[in-house]
């Protein structure tokens, strides 16, 4: 069999040898392979001259990359017609077309929607705005239309995208660890802890709807109030000027660091060094960061965005609304020792949820019902 799988992700391709930034590794298209065996990806590739260390090799020997790009339309098609079987992870544009391709052809298509269009486009750019109700719309009809659907979400992308189809929940985040020494370890440092506090956000730092400027135009409200004892850590890619434009314009550049990109294997080892995980951004499905964050144990808040508030508890939302600076603010000064461990206890049984065991059962029997369905 062969499955023709289709996103916007950007690969990167150095000296012969594709890399990606995390979303689709080998671990993630190991899932495919396994199940539909030939696996053709059409994404988009960006060419360099070295790898950096956040990039992950795709050595998978059964996984073929193709640059939906310079494809052209032609080239489209012909994969589309070789392939037995199309999965299109949306929101993408190339995923977009697959759909409407493979429609044409009668090819059998799930959809993976893996994010709302309106929330990333809207609140992306200009440009994004202008696009963001085509996408929308077309989004919701081909979902309605799909006869398979994968939602990563419990309900957030259900409600706004709801299908005629076959669909189920399954989150695209995969737990394997769960020690209970992790939890052990996190009270344990929250006993210990002083009156400095570290804030931490996995996320790009040059895509503005992430929403760091929100955590760093809160610290700057509380210097002014004699407040200064909260540090804010930011792990990403991307260019920081505009953030740091906005440290400095609050006067906070020194309580705010930029560590750059990690490996996702490193990530975890960072995690176990700060006090508090924060999920700001305006356009989230399943947000992974978060959950990847509770599952050691840290106590948590975020924007009221996608299905974050799903995750934590009311109280540790905040709006995404002019008040919402007054509303962070409110929450950091909340968090005391004994809060911080009654959330620790709450986030890490909470993230259990994610399991790899439970999800990889739930999407193997999806996707083989999708492929009997269209036997």
């Amino acid at each position: 069999m062969k499955l023709l799988f289709v996103h916007d992700h950007k690969f990167r391709y150095i000296e012969g040898k594709f890399y990606s930034t995390g979303g689709l590794s080998d671990n993630v298209l190991k899932r495919y392979t396994d199940v539909f065996g030939d696996v053709t990806v059409i994404a988009r590739v960006i060419k360099e001259k070295r790898k950096k260390n956040q990039y992950s090799e795709i050595s998978n020997k059964n996984v073929v990359i193709k640059n939906g790009i310079k494809l052209g339309y032609t080239g489209f098609i012909n994969e589309i017609k070789k392939a037995d079987y199309i999965i299109s992870r949306m929101p993408s544009f190339l995923g977009l077309k697959a759909i409407i391709l493979a429609r044409k052809l009668n090819k059998p298509c799930l959809i993976e929607l893996v994010a709302c269009p309106w929330d990333s486009l809207w609140n992306h750019s200009l440009i994004g705005k202008l696009v963001a109700p085509f996408m929308t719309m077309a989004t919701k009809i081909i979902t309605k239309n799909a006869s398979h659907v994968l939602y990563v979400t419990n309900e957030f992308l259900q409600r706004r995208y709801p299908t005629n189809g076959k669909s189920i929940n399954c989150s695209d985040v995969v737990l394997t660890e769960f020690d209970n020494n992790v939890l052990k370890n996190r009270l344990q440092k929250i006993s210990k802890t002083n009156s400095k506090l570290i804030i931490g956000t996995i996320a790009a730092v040059d895509v503005r709807y992430k929403g760091q400027q929100y955590i760093i135009k809160a610290l700057g409200k509380l210097k002014k109030q004699g407040i200064t004892n909260f540090e804010y850590q930011l792990v990403g890619g991307g260019d920081p000027t505009y953030l740091k434009s906005v440290a400095k314009k609050f006067n906070v550049i020194e309580q705010v660091k930029f560590l750059g990109p990690k490996p996702h294997e490193k990530i975890f080892e960072w995690l176990d060094t700060i006090d508090i995980y924060v999920q700001p951004s305006r356009a989230e499905g399943l947000p992974r960061s978060l959950i990847e964050a509770m599952s050691r144990g840290l106590p948590a808040f975020g924007a009221n965005t996608g299905e974050i508030p799903e995750l934590l508890e009311s109280k540790y939302i905040f709006t995404n609304s002019r008040n919402n600076i007054d509303e962070i603010c409110k929450i950091l000064l909340s968090f005391n020792k004994e809060i911080m461990k009654i959330q620790a206890e709450r986030n890490f049984h909470e993230a259990k949820k994610y399991n790899k065991t439970s999800t990889e059962k739930k999407r193997l029997a999806f996707f083989k019902q999708f492929m009997g369905d269209h036997f």
